[in-house]
Order: structure tokens, then C-alpha cells, then sequence
């Protein structure tokens, strides 16, 4: 029965007298006892039902509150991220406007003004570097010093108590210490000959390119400057006859080499591929060069290491020597030209871009023949300073001014990318011809690591600094050697003194026990002198090691203002590129704030819509919990009329009438009395039989009647709404 139908089933009984009640008191309470149990089923069953709804909105608003949460870090995140770009943003607006040409101009200067403060540090790491090492061989020949001491003092502790056979091993001893000795002597003589060779040669390195450097410099017009940039924008015919007439060709060639300063001190004979060597040479190429482009306009220079001289030498044995590679030839004009193949293998194998020039170098054209100049000094810094005269302004013809090209263009070289940071290395193959290589230095290669200092003075002097420490380091091992064997020789004239003693002890006692006395107080004075001499030396020793360590900190604080000063270059390096770089960052933290101010739009829209879905959850799972509270009050006023109804006993028909009377007392409770009845009354016909059917519709009928039975234990307030419900 559906709620509308229960609704006037209600109507009809409630104005129905109570007659026959108490007569068909048994037939009403048994239909009603089946219409409670069947009602309890069902109201049970409607709460289990609400309560499952409930737990669904309850995982749905969990669910709905989950991507709120997440909507909402979202936001926060985004708008961070809006914070920060904002910031970025507002930092290069600031650096956009103080990048004019005075601020980058200004911070340029800085950057060169710092890059002396380094260049002066570094030379002072070198200095100290110099005064360590020095130190370091005091010590070492301090600590020889004192094991030899060491060794002395116990062998005189051994001569106290000496037999004839330990005399006769003695003596075969001593002559192989002295014969080692001796031998050790010659060898440390010829070190120091070579030491002392290595400090003259060094010295004359030192004054030679210094002087060289500070003279041989090479200077161009300005006419020639703008001759040679018009042909490296625009290589036409036209430009470069242009470029070939202000250059004035092998003539000015001529001039400039004639004003190369030959100096007696520069004819010492050298090796071509000596690191000592090959630094001067690499340095006072590259200092040449560097005039040249800072009189071009170029602020970026070229620079020089010992890796990078490696790898040229690598490279030229390998692909010249190795393979016969003539690139001039005999007569200059029938040589094999550069080993491209070889250049391009190398490239690949320090993983770097390379480029090469290539020179005359200590060859001399004589009758078409090339033929080996002296190799000294003078020949190699000749060689550098024409060769590259030669391709600034004899480079015409077939060479189309490459090498000029090579010297002047900024990041790249003939037309090839990766040249933002090059490295010069000199080498010379057998042939006699200069190789300049021309490599980019990355963090990957590291061929820029531990790069030369391009002040001439400071690397000659260094150079000399090394080669005086290694000649004091030979002369200190030859005095330890020259000591030994002094040593040596007593011990050897001793013990064949000793030896002799013992042998002659049998021709008479007396004579025996005065030699042996005389033996055993020389042992005693030979001891004392022994003892005295290594304490002597262990305190030289201990006073060399604090001298060390003075010097060795000396050094670190020097390290530690290089590093500082290197660090200061670096910043103000990075000042620069971002004013030269200002309107590229500019748009760069234009779009990155775009970008975050976008992703916030679209994470606020996101939390938005997620707030909507949490707020129909919340209201869904509100409904579904009132549905199971109301269900849970049907279910208990379903028990109560089960209760009240089940207390009434069957048999006990004059209490039923009682019962019936005393509720036509009641004007409303006799009504909901009336009502519940009238379910059993058989006239009711076809309205009887639906109250205790099941299904929805007539189990929530069913649940109502019993609603109006039970208002016999209940407030007056439910029964009226009831009679509100039925007027309308």
C-alpha cells in the first residue's frame, strides 16, 4: 500500500465509533502481532539500507575532500612558483636597466683589473711554491744526514767489542761501502754537472724571453685593421686586393723580422720539446697574439698549458713524424699540406674542436732545399715571432688570409663552431716545420686545467726557481755522498788497522794487551765522536722540519688568497655576461612568470571545481544521514508497538474491553486505537488485506498504521501532524 493510500485508510477508521472493539479484541490483536513483525523486517531493513548510503557519501566526501586537498597544495605550489618567477622577473628588469654601455664597460674593466689582482696571486703561489720546494731538499738532505749519523753511531757502537773475525768482516765490509760510496760520488758529480748545465740553460731562458717578449712585439695600422675586417666580413676580390695593399706583403714581412732582437744570451743550445722549452715558446707565441687581438678590439684571449702542449706534441708525432707527413716539403710547394684526416681523428679523441697553423719554423730556403737550422734558443723564438708575422701579412694567395682568420674570429675558426675558449700548443716535427695547435678548452678535456701564467717573467722565473732547487737538491746528495765515503775510507783503514792488531797479538802477550787497550780506547773515542755527530744531526733535522712546515703554510695562505682572488674574478666575470646578457634573461623570466601566473589560473580553476564537489558530497552525505536517523526512529517506534502489543494477554478478554473503554476516554489515542484495530475488521474487504503484505509500497504502509497504533505510548504532536497531513 503506498503512503497516500495508508493516508486515507487512517481517515476512514479515525471517525469510526469503537463499537465491537472489545469483541474483536483476539482477531485484532493477531493480524496486528503479523503486521509488527512483518513492519520490524522492514524498518530493520530500511536502516541497514540508509546506513549503507551513508558509507558510500561518507567514502565520497572523503574522496571529494582528498582532491580539495590536493587542489589546494596545487595552488600553493603554483603560486610559490608565481613568487618566485615574479622575483627573477624583477631581478632582470633591475640588471635590464643598469645594463647600459658605461655598466658593462665599467664591469669589464673590473673583470681586468681583478684578473691582475690573480695573475699577481698566482705568481705569488709560484714564488712560495719555489721557497717549499728549496726547503723540502734542506730537509731531505737534513734526514740523510742524520740516518748516515744514525749508521756511523752504530758502527762505532759495534767496534767496542770486536774479535779478529768480526774485524776480518769488517774490513770486507768497509771495502764494499767504500767502493758503493765511491761509486754514488761519481754519479751525484755528473747530477750536479747536469743540475748546474740545467740552471744555466734555465737562466738563460729567463733573461732571454723576458727580454724577447718585452721587445718583440708586433703592431698594425689601423688601415690594415679595418682593410682586414672588411675582407673577414666580406671575403671578395675586391676587399682582399684592398687587404694585400695595406699589408704590403712579403716586404713588410721582411721589415718585421729585421726587427727581431737577436741577443748572444738567447744561442743556448736547446731541445725543441723540452716542457721548460716548449712553455717559453707557447707562452711568447701567445702573448704575441694576444697584442694582435686586443689591438683588433677582441676582449677574449687565448691561453696556454702544459695539457695542451702534450697534446700538440701527441698530435705531431702521431700524424707527421709517425707517418712521413712532409706538409712543406723540400721546396715548400710539393709538400703534402696539413693531415686533415689525422686533425679530424684527434678531434675526435680529446672530443674538442682543433685547428692548425703551420710555419716554416727552423727551416731555411736555400736553392729550393730545406735544410735544419741550428736548434737554439734564438732559431725556436724566431721562428714563433716570423711565422706569425708571415700569416698576418704575407697570407695572401691560395691561403685566402686563413691563418690571419684564425688569429682574429671570436668563437669560431675557418667557418667552424666550438672555439670559445682556445688553448695555443707549439710542437715542431722532424721535418724541422712549426705546428701551432689550436685547441677548445672544456670542463670535459681539461686542457685549459693548470694553464700557464702569461707573465713572461713569472713562468721564466719559475722555471728558474725549479732548476735551482733541483741543483741544490743534487749538490746536498752528492755532500751526503762525498760524506759517506769519507766515512767509508776510515772505516775501511780502521778496520784493516784492527785486523792487523789482532794478527800480531800471538807474538807477544804484552804487545796484545797493549793493542788491545789502544783498540778499545779508540773504539771509546770513535764512539763519543760518533754520538756527538748524531745528535748534531738529529737537531739539523728537527729544525729542517719545523722550517718546512713554516714554509709549507706560507704556501697554503698564498693558495688560499689565489683561490679568493680567483673567486672574485669569477663573480665579477658573471657580472658582466649577465649586463651583456640582459635582454635574453629579460625574456627568459618574462615567459618563466608567465608560465607560473598560467599554472595558477589553471590550479585555482582545478581547486574551484574541486570545492564544488565537496561541497554536493557534504550535502549528500547529510541527506543519507538524516535518511538513517529518521529510518532508525521508525525502527523504534516499530519495537514499541511490537512490545505493547505482544504485553497484551490473548486470553484476557475483559481487560482487552477494559483496555478499550478506558481508551474511548481518549479522544486522540482511541483514535490511533481505532485505526490499528480496524486493520482486522473483515468488512474492510480489499483495504484489509493490504495492510500485512510485503514490498515497498505496502511494507511502508504497514509501518505506518503501526506509527498510529503506537501513539498510544507517544506525544500528542505526532498524531497531529498526522491529522495535518490528512486534511490537506
Amino acid at each position: 500500500m503506498n503512503k497516500k493510500k495508508m493516508i486515507r485508510l487512517t481517515a476512514l477508521v479515525g471517525v469510526a465509533t469503537a463499537t465491537g472493539v472489545v469483541a474483536e479484541a483476539n482477531q485484532a490483536h493477531a493480524a496486528t502481532t503479523t503486521t509488527t513483525e512483518t513492519t520490524n523486517q522492514t524498518t530493520n531493513a530500511s536502516v541497514e539500507s540508509t546506513q549503507a548510503a551513508v558509507d558510500a557519501a561518507q567514502s565520497a566526501f572523503d574522496t571529494a575532500q582528498t582532491s580539495v586537498d590536493n587542489a589546494q597544495a596545487n595552488v600553493t605550489s603554483a603560486s610559490n612558483n608565481v613568487t618566485s618567477a615574479s622575483a627573477t622577473l624583477s631581478s632582470a628588469i633591475a640588471n635590464k636597466e643598469v645594463a647600459t654601455s658605461e655598466n658593462i664597460a665599467s664591469a669589464t674593466s673590473a673583470v681586468s683589473s681583478q684578473a691582475v689582482v690573480v695573475a699577481s696571486a698566482s705568481q705569488t703561489v709560484s714564488e712560495q711554491a719555489g721557497v717549499v720546494s728549496a726547503a723540502a731538499s734542506v730537509q731531505a738532505s737534513a734526514q740523510a744526514e742524520a740516518t748516515s749519523a744514525t749508521s756511523a753511531l752504530s758502527a762505532a757502537e759495534a767496534a767496542l767489542t770486536i774479535d779478529q773475525s768480526t774485524a776480518a768482516n769488517n774490513l770486507s765490509a768497509a771495502e764494499s761501502a767504500a767502493s758503493s760510496a765511491s761509486a754514488a760520488v761519481s754519479s751525484d758529480q755528473a747530477a750536479v754537472d747536469n743540475a748546474q748545465a740545467a740552471v744555466a740553460s734555465a737562466q738563460a731562458i729567463v733573461d732571454a724571453v723576458a727580454e724577447a717578449q718585452s721587445s718583440d712585439v708586433i703592431n698594425m695600422s689601423a688601415a690594415y685593421i679595418t682593410a682586414l675586417k672588411n675582407y673577414l666580413a666580406n671575403p671578395s676580390s675586391a676587399n682582399a686586393a684592398a687587404l694585400q695593399e695595406v699589408a704590403k706583403g712579403a716586404d713588410y714581412v721582411k721589415e718585421l723580422q729585421q726587427k727581431f732582437k737577436s741577443d748572444a744570451s738567447l744561442d743556448v743550445v736547446v731541445d725543441p720539446s723540452d716542457p721548460t722549452v716548449q712553455e717559453a715558446l707557447s707562452v711568447y707565441a701567445v702573448n704575441l697574439i694576444n697584442h694582435l687581438r686586443n689591438q683588433y678590439g677582441l676582449t677574449t684571449a687565448f691561453g696556454a698549458s702544459a695539457k695542451v702542449n702534450v697534446a700538440a706534441l701527441d698530435f705531431v708525432k702521431n700524424y707527421y713524424d709517425d707517418e712521413n707527413w712532409n706538409i712543406f716539403g723540400t721546396t715548400g710547394s710539393d709538400g703534402q699540406g696539413h693531415n686533415k684526416n689525422g686533425l679530424n681523428a684527434y678531434a675526435d679523441q680529446l672530443g674538442t674542436s682543433i685547428a692548425e697553423d703551420a710555419g716554416s719554423g727552423l727551416t731555411t730556403w736555400v736553392n729550393g732545399k730545406a735544410t735544419m737550422a741550428t736548434t737554439t734558443l734564438h732559431n725556436l723564438l724566431y721562428a714563433v715571432y716570423s711565422d706569425i708575422a708571415t700569416m698576418l701579412f704575407d697570407d695572401g694567395g691560395t691561403n685566402n688570409w686563413s691563418h690571419a682568420q684564425s688569429i682574429f674570429e671570436d668563437g669560431t675558426i675557418l667557418g667552424t663552431d666550438g672555439f670559445n675558449n682556445v688553448y695555443l700548443g707549439v710542437a715542431f716535427d722532424k721535418y724541422g716545420y712549426a705546428h701551432y695547435e689550436l685547441y677548445n678548452a672544456t670542463e670535459g678535456n681539461q686542457l685549459g686545467n693548470n694553464a700557464y701564467s702569461l707573465d713572461v717573467q713569472t713562468a721564466a722565473q719559475t722555471l728558474l726557481t725549479n732548476a735551482q732547487a733541483t741543483l741544490a737538491s743534487a749538490k746536498a746528495s752528492l755532500q751526503r755522498m762525498t760524506t759517506n765515503l769519507m766515512v767509508a775510507k776510515a772505516a775501511v783503514v780502521a778496520a784493516q788497522d784492527q785486523l792487523a792488531a789482532l794478527e800480531n797479538s800471538s807474538a807477544s802477550d804484552s804487545a796484545a794487551v797493549t793493542a788491545a787497550r789502544t783498540q778499545l780506547e779508540s773504539a771509546k773515542t770513535s764512539y763519543q765522536t760518533a754520538l756527538a755527530t748524531y745528535q748534531q744531526k738529529e737537531a739539523a733535522l728537527e729544525k729542517a722540519n719545523d722550517e718546512l712546515a713554516n714554509v709549507q703554510a706560507s704556501l697554503e695562505a698564498a693558495q688560499a688568497t689565489l683561490a679568493t682572488a680567483k673567486a672574485k674574478l669569477a663573480e665579477l666575470e658573471e657580472t658582466v655576461a649577465n649586463l651583456t646578457n640582459a635582454d635574453q634573461l629579460l625574456a627568459a623570466a618574462q615567459a618563466a612568470y608567465e608560465q607560473a601566473v598560467a599554472n595558477l589560473t589553471v590550479a585555482t580553476g582545478n581547486l574551484e571545481a574541486a570545492q564544488v564537489d565537496l561541497a554536493k558530497a557534504e550535502a549528500q552525505l547529510a541527506l543519507a544521514e538524516e535518511a538513517v536517523e529518521q529510518a532508525k526512529a521508525r525502527a523504534e517506534i516499530a519495537t514499541q508497538v511490537d512490545q505493547q502489543l505482544n504485553g497484551s494477554n490473548a486470553n484476557d478478554r475483559q481487560s482487552a474491553g477494559q483496555d478499550a473503554t478506558s481508551l474511548k476516554t481518549n479522544g486522540r489515542a482511541l483514535t490511533a486505537m481505532v485505526a490499528t484495530a480496524s486493520a482486522a475488521n473483515p468488512k474492510r474487504g480489499a483495504d484489509q488485506g493490504r495492510l500485512p503484505q510485503t514490498g515497498a509500497d505496502n511494507q511502508e504502509a504497514s509501518a505506518m498504521a503501526l506509527v498510529g497504533l503506537g501513539m498510544l505510548g507517544m506525544a500528542t504532536g505526532l498524531y497531529g501532524y498526522k491529522k495535518k497531513k490528512l486534511t490537506k
